[in-house]
C-alpha cells in the first residue's frame, strides 16, 4: 500500500508531517486500514467523514435502562386501555365520554357490578394506572452515565427540586412585594390565602408523591419552608403550588357524604343507614327526629343486650351528642355475637346522627372515633398451633 504525505494534507489534519511519519512506523506492524484507525477515530467512506464513537455500556446500566423503558411502555399501554374502558363505560351509561369523570366511573362500576363482598380488594375496581400501580422513578441517566437532573448527586433530586421550586416562588413573591412597596400599595386582605380545613401532606404521602425516601429532618425543613411561603402577604400568587401539597381534612369529606333526612307520614325526619357491619354482625339502623328516646332492637328494647358493655356501646353516640331523649332509634341486626352487634348498631346510630347535629359537633364525633368504621376481625387459627398466636408447649425431652 502506497500512502504519501499529500493524503494527510487532503484530510486537513494538523501536523501532517508528524502523522505521516507515525503512519509509516505503525504500518510495519499493521495493515493500512488498521493504521489509519489507530491514528484517528475518524472513519472515511466514499469520500465522506463519519465519526464513529465507541460507547461502552455496562450490563447493570443496560438492564436499568431496559427496565425503565419497559415500565414506561407498560404505563403508557395501561393509560390507553383505561381511556378506552372509560369511553365504553360512558357509552353504557349514556353519558358524554369527554365529561365522564372518575367519580362517574366509580358510580357506574358500583351500579353495573354490584358486589356483596365486604373485602375492598375483592370488589370491582377501575382506577387510573397511576393510582393502581406503585410509582417508579423514570430513567435518571442516559446510556453514557450522564444524569438528566442537575441535582442527581444530592441523592434525593426530587425532594431538593421541590425545595428549589419553593424558594424560587418565595423570591418571586419578595420581588413582587418590593414593587408594591415602591408603589405604596398594600396587600389586599380579601385575597389572603385561606388554608383552613386542610393540612400539609403527611410524610408518607409526600414520599409516594416524589418517589423518594425522606428523613424526619428533611420533612421538618419542608414544613418550615412551606409554612413560610404560605404566610407571605402575596401567597395567593403561588396558590396552585401551595395547594398541590395540602391535604383536605376528613371532616370536610364527611360533611359532603352526610345523607339528607327523609320525612314520614307524620312529618318526622328520619335517616336510614344500611349495611352497618362489625365483625360478622350486619345491622340496619333508622333514627327519627324528634323523638322520646325510644330504642327498638329486633322488636325489643335496650334489654335485648344482657350485658352492660353492649348497652353502653349502643347509648354512647346518643349521650355524646346530647340527643338521648330527643330521637328514636330502630335497629335490626343479625349474625355475630353481642359485641359485634352492639358495635354495628353504634356505628349506624352515629352515622345517622350526622344529619341532626351541627359542624362543630360533627368534628367532635370524628375526633372521638364515632365515625370510623371498625374493620377488625378475628384472626384465624394457624395449623400446628393452639390458636391464632398461641403455641403448643414445646419440650425437648
Amino acid at each position: 500500500m502506497s500512502v504519501n504525505i499529500n493524503y494527510f494534507k487532503i484530510l486537513g489534519t494538523k501536523n501532517s508531517h508528524f502523522l505521516f511519519s507515525r503512519f509509516l512506523a505503525v504500518s510495519k506492524f499493521q495493515t493500512g486500514k488498521s493504521a489509519l484507525r489507530y491514528l484517528s477515530d475518524d472513519v472515511w467512506e466514499d469520500g465522506e467523514k463519519k465519526v464513529a464513537k465507541k460507547t461502552n455500556i455496562s450490563k447493570a446500566m443496560k438492564a436499568y435502562l431496559e427496565r425503565a423503558q419497559q415500565y414506561d411502555e407498560f404505563i403508557r399501554k395501561e393509560k390507553t386501555e383505561y381511556q378506552i374502558g372509560k369511553r365504553h363505560l360512558a357509552n353504557m351509561m349514556g353519558e358524554d365520554p369527554e365529561m365522564f369523570t372518575q367519580e362517574d366511573v366509580d358510580r357506574a362500576i358500583e351500579y353495573l357490578f354490584p358486589s356483596g363482598l365486604y373485602e375492598p380488594k375483592a370488589r370491582p375496581l377501575m382506577k387510573p394506572p397511576e393510582e393502581v400501580f406503585p410509582p417508579k422513578k423514570a430513567a435518571e441517566f442516559d446510556s453514557s452515565g450522564r444524569p438528566y437532573h442537575f441535582l442527581f448527586y444530592t441523592g434525593r433530586p426530587n425532594f431538593f427540586q421541590l425545595m428549589f421550586d419553593a424558594v424560587s416562588h418565595m423570591n418571586a413573591l419578595n420581588d413582587f412585594e418590593d414593587k408594591m412597596i415602591r408603589k405604596h400599595i398594600k396587600p389586599d386582605p380579601s385575597q389572603a390565602l385561606d388554608l383552613s380545613g386542610s393540612e400539609w401532606t403527611p410524610k408518607e404521602d409526600l414520599e409516594v408523591k416524589i418517589v423518594e425516601r425522606l428523613h424526619d429532618a428533611d420533612y421538618k425543613n419542608f414544613l418550615s419552608v412551606m409554612d413560610r411561603l404560605a404566610s407571605h402577604p402575596y401567597a395567593h400568587r403561588a396558590k396552585d403550588f401551595i395547594l398541590a401539597y395540602r391535604k383536605h381534612l376528613i371532616a370536610q369529606t364527611a360533611i359532603q357524604d352526610i345523607p339528607k333526612p327523609e320525612y314520614d307520614a307524620q312529618g318526622r325526619a328520619f335517616v336510614t343507614i344500611k349495611n352497618c357491619l362489625r365483625k360478622a354482625a350486619r345491622a340496619e339502623v333508622t333514627v327519627r327526629s324528634p323523638g322520646t328516646g325510644k330504642i327498638s332492637i329486633n322488636g325489643k328494647g335496650i334489654e335485648y343486650f344482657e350485658g352492660v358493655q353492649p348497652r353502653e356501646q349502643v347509648l354512647f353516640p346518643l349521650i355524646f351528642t346530647g340527643l338521648l331523649d330527643k330521637v328514636d332509634v330502630e335497629a335490626s341486626v343479625h349474625s355475630g355475637g353481642f359485641s359485634g352487634q352492639a358495635g354495628a348498631i353504634r356505628w349506624g346510630i352515629a352515622s345517622c346522627l350526622r344529619s341532626f347535629v351541627d359542624e362543630q359537633m360533627l368534628e367532635r364525633m370524628r375526633l372521638a372515633g364515632l365515625l370510623t368504621r371498625d374493620y377488625r376481625k378475628r384472626e384465624r387459627k394457624k395449623p400446628g398451633q393452639a390458636g391464632a398466636r398461641k403455641k403448643f408447649t414445646w419440650k425437648k425431652r
